[in-house]
């Protein structure tokens, strides 16, 4: 029987890269793409239906007749745990079969402020009717090579972790992840904690950077206060930016950081390597 799978934010920088990894992983299946405008996902060449995670009396209706809802996190800061809970009592509503949900790396476990989201959606999974798998997702390498250009020029990376170890990933390896679970309902119940194979620290990262620069980029620690001014003088809201300075200072604790290769197993090959994410960024 032909599977029907539907994904959030399929116009979003992981849901285009899950969609490209599904039509691969399952290529029998149905795919749907729910967006806040259907009319930016033509180029996705799959059913587009509208949906937005604000308007839970409109989220039932296009969950018809879907299998498997992937579950990409909101990136509205704004009260993200109530969106979601929108979701899943329409996914309930509609009968899906399960839910597959992009959660954080350690979960209830994180000390993050950024993870209080992800604790109380997995805590309304757990108490729904429905079936789910939860990918608890490390940090992107994007998060790091996204401004690099900016940083090179100024000669230093900048943020709040001076030592600690991490295991970012390319956003490629978590949503290949998202389909191979998607696809295979054996992953019914299960929840997977997400990380690159490769550790390293914030000045390998730089040092890496430099290398291939060809210029020099040093690592330059600062005070997390500090962190979060620096980023709303970028033009971050200022929730957003404590929010992600927060982050930076608990990776220093090691809250991204998993060692477990959970990620290439999943997907079957290794995550990105740190050279190749850096090379990406600078092609």
């Amino acid at each position: 029987m032909t599977q029907t799978i539907a994904i959030t934010g399929a116009t979003g920088q992981l849901g285009r890269l899950a969609i490209a990894a599904l039509k691969t992983r399952a290529p029998g299946a149905t795919l749907i793409a729910l967006v806040r405008d259907p009319a930016k996902a033509v180029d996705l060449g799959v059913d587009a239906r509208a949906f937005d995670y604000t308007a839970p009396a409109t989220l039932a209706a296009p969950l018809k007749g879907v299998d498997v809802l992937v579950l990409i996190s909101s990136s509205d800061f704004n009260d993200r745990a109530g969106q979601h809970r929108n979701v899943i009592a329409a996914a309930e509503q509609a009968g899906v079969g399960r839910i597959v949900y992009t959660s954080i790396l350690k979960g209830d476990a994180s000390p993050m402020l950024l993870a209080q989201d992800h604790s109380a959606t997995e805590a309304a999974l757990a108490a729904s009717s429905l079936t789910a798998t939860v990918l608890r997702n490390g940090w992107y390498f994007e998060n790091y090579t996204g401004a690099l250009a900016g940083a090179i020029e100024a000669g230093a990376i900048v943020g709040v972790n001076a030592a600690a170890r991490i295991a970012p990933a390319a956003r490629a390896d978590f949503a290949e992840a998202i389909a191979v679970v998607a696809a295979d309902d054996a992953h019914a119940g299960k929840v997977y904690e997400l990380a690159g194979d490769e550790a390293f620290t914030m000045a390998e990262f730089a040092a890496e950077v430099a290398a291939q620069a060809g210029k020099p980029v040093a690592y330059a620690p600062m005070p997390q206060a500090a962190y979060a001014d620096l980023l709303k003088s970028f033009g971050l809201p200022e929730g957003a930016a404590m929010i992600f300075a927060d982050s930076d200072a608990q990776a220093g604790e090691g809250a991204l950081l998993d060692e477990s290769h959970t990620l290439s197993h999943l997907i079957g090959h290794p995550t990105t390597p740190l050279k190749d994410a850096v090379a990406a960024a600078l092609a």
